[in-house]
């Protein structure tokens, strides 16, 4: 079922932007990569490339690692996915949320969640007001335990982080 055509809906702009880019890469735009954008663009994580892979095999069982590897890279390369490195698990997380935002990042189960409702405009108006760059991005990262792993019997054991 792998030639199935995954319909755009409307609000689907971020979509339609990593298409372009794709396209602009030489991609050829099918189903898996389709599907692939689409999984980045709604996941509420931060996936790994494996996470991506491992959730569109299913659907698609001729996903090769490569396709995943080569749209994710095209898609950095866009600029229209931030490439955010490990999160302690050896891994690479990627983020579709071109936001200004912050990652909160547990150092014990490796979970990367956004901080809603705060706004980085002013301290990059700072930024660029003190040193006199022009900014093209910004990632920010606090590192920690997320209430569930505080919670866990084992929070007090420093081993753990």
């Amino acid at each position: 079922m792998e030639s199935a055509v995954v319909p755009l809906t409307s609000g689907d702009g971020r979509i339609s932007e990593m298409i372009g880019a794709l396209r602009q890469a030489g991609l050829r735009l099918t189903a898996q990569r389709l599907a692939i954008c689409r999984a980045l663009v709604q996941s509420q994580e931060h996936p790994t490339a494996q996470t991506v892979y491992t959730q569109l095999r299913r659907e698609f069982p001729s996903l090769s690692r490569a396709t995943v590897y080569n749209t994710l890279r095209a898609l950095v390369d866009a600029g229209l996915v931030q490439e955010l490195g490990p999160a302690g698990d050896g891994a690479v997380h990627y983020d579709a949320d071109l936001s200004p935002h912050i990652n909160l990042i547990c150092t014990r189960c490796h979970r990367i969640e956004d901080l809603a409702n705060v706004s980085l405009a002013e301290v990059a108006q700072r930024v660029m007001e003190t040193s006199g760059y022009q900014l093209r991005g910004a990632r920010v990262a606090y590192y920690g335990l997320c209430p569930r792993c505080q919670n866990s019997a084992d929070s007090l054991d420093p081993s753990q982080e």
